[in-house]
């Protein structure tokens, strides 16, 4: 989609902190975090939110669920615990309409959140 922040940002047109990429997803560092590390998982195709994944999408999720995985253990914080967030529509706080988690960690996380 072609106003799409994430998408400019998977597709270099807006710079960005990455911190891992392969051919169908990109991660790079919240640019507002909320936590020590806080790093944004998207895939590379275009969905808005959770509600348009399909089963065809199944791979992709569980692939974006990997990789928050391997980050958590490259940032030193699979042991201490992080929170995996995915925000669907404005009430959830979701102001970016492409599907992301965030990847929140090095901090103690209180319930309830938000």
């Amino acid at each position: 989609m072609s106003d799409c922040l994430f998408c400019k940002i998977s597709l270099k047109k807006i710079p960005s902190r990455i911190v891992y990429e392969d051919e169908s997803v990109l991660a790079f560092e919240d640019i507002n975090p909320q936590a020590p590390v806080h790093v944004l998982v998207i895939p590379k195709k275009h969905i808005p939110t959770a509600l348009e994944l399909t089963e065809d999408d199944n791979a992709l999720i569980g692939h974006l669920f990997q990789t928050a995985n391997r980050i958590a253990k490259e940032k030193g914080i699979e042991n201490r615990g992080f929170r995996l967030v995915m925000n669907t529509n404005s009430e959830s706080g979701q102001s970016v309409y492409h599907i992301h988690l965030h990847l929140l960690g090095g901090r103690l996380m209180h319930w309830p959140p938000g």
